[in-house]
């Protein structure tokens, strides 16, 4: 399956990174670059949508960790918006659940970051 990726920045400023199709060694280059580009812009804060994302490998979340990583030190944050049960089972049982904020919409998610 292949990925479809769109970026949008909210009013509030929160980069929105939608993304459907299968994440993995292949797809994964294309999220960092959008991640990339947020940082890049200076966004704090960044809402990968991934409500279309059913299959996601250890080099999509190195990228989603690498996120995380640039943006703490100065303070933002990277939240996740995931309903698929078998992606939300890979943060899980990575133990990576602790690491992001998950969220089953992007209304909550959102919300969430404008606190």
């Amino acid at each position: 399956m292949d990925l479809a990726i769109q970026s949008e920045t909210t009013e509030d400023g929160v980069a929105v990174i939608t993304v459907a199709g299968e994440l993995d060694l292949y797809t994964a280059p294309r999220l960092k670059e959008n991640l990339l580009a947020a940082l890049e812009a200076d966004v704090l804060k960044i809402c990968v949508d991934m409500t279309g994302v059913h299959f996601i490998d250890s080099s999509a979340l190195g990228v989603l960790i690498g996120g995380v990583k640039r943006l703490k030190p100065k303070g933002g944050r990277l939240v996740l918006v995931s309903v698929d049960e078998n992606v939300n089972w890979i943060f899980q049982i990575t133990g990576l659940n602790s690491v992001f904020d998950i969220f089953s919409s992007r209304e909550d998610a959102l919300r969430n970051l404008a606190t």
